[in-house]
């Protein structure tokens, strides 16, 4: 078995003077970058926990990994059975539930994904392999919530 490592750092960027001394003081601003990447990801957490709605929060950018992910596979596995993508768009959707408590989780995550080939008579191949995608996706098979599809191929 092979293993893979990522490493990413992360900069909280949001004390503006006096830290964490309430929970109003401080702004959930921070900085995602890795080694060799091209910028910062400007990150916050979403605006009903005081966050920074122009920014990225971690619950949009688990949805957008799931979408990435099944997107970077389906290309694959169509280049793969000769299946020529012109268009790859997708509309992802996630569901996270916020308890008493204030702790939470995804309970889903739709993908919508719409995929332009140049052979028609191909879609329904096209459409088992969104399925195959999905079985392949390393970050699908990590989660523990149900990702579903609702694929478009024209």
């Amino acid at each position: 078995m092979k293993k893979h490592h990522y490493k990413t750092e992360l900069r909280w960027t949001g004390n503006d003077g006096s830290g964490t001394s309430t929970y109003n003081a401080y702004r959930r601003d921070h900085e995602t970058t890795a080694p060799g990447k091209i910028g910062p990801i400007p990150g916050s957490s979403d605006p009903h926990f005081r966050g920074d709605g122009s920014r990225y929060n971690p619950e949009e950018l688990l949805v957008a990994s799931l979408s990435s992910c099944h997107m970077l596979w389906m290309l694959h596995l169509c280049a793969s059975a000769g299946i020529v993508v012109t268009d790859y768009t997708d509309s992802a959707e996630g569901v996270m539930n916020e308890n008493p408590d204030g702790s939470g989780e995804f309970v889903s995550v739709t993908l919508h994904p719409r995929i332009t080939i140049t052979d028609k008579s191909r879609i329904d191949e096209a459409m088992a392999l969104n399925h195959r995608a999905h079985e392949l996706c390393f970050i699908a098979r990590s989660v523990k919530f149900p990702v579903k599809h609702q694929p478009e191929v024209a």
